[in-house]
Parts: C-alpha cells; structure tokens; sequence
C-alpha cells in the first residue's frame, strides 16, 4: 500500500492542537483594515480553532496529522 499524500495547501494553512482541534489564523486581516473596527482587529489577532463540519474537512487533507 503506498503512502497516503498530504494536501501541501493544508499543512501550510493548518496545525492540530495537542487534542486534535484544529488551528487556523483569523479571518479578514489581509487588507481593508481602515474600514474595519478597533474591537474588530483586536479580537483577529492570533490563531482559532476551526468548527467541527470545518475540521473534519481539513483533517481528510492531513491524514497522518490526528
């Protein structure tokens, strides 16, 4: 059987947590950030853990990361 691949895209994007969660960085940072607000930029800095149906989507692409 030959090694499964993982999806190059994902393990650049995404990195499991010590109890399989998985770490995704915030949202709607790239550019824009004048019209944005204080609490807004605030509250997007850092890492988040992705929902469930999200994780489970990302996790097919990781295969050896779980």
């Amino acid at each position: 059987m030959p090694k499964m691949k993982t999806k190059s895209g994902a393990k650049k994007r995404f990195k499991m947590s010590a109890t399989g969660k998985v770490m995704a960085g915030q949202a709607g940072k790239r550019h824009g950030m004048i019209k944005r607000s204080n609490k807004f930029l605030r509250n997007a800095r850092g890492t988040t853990t992705l929902s469930a149906p999200d994780a489970k989507i990302v996790k097919s692409y990781m295969p050896y990361n779980r």
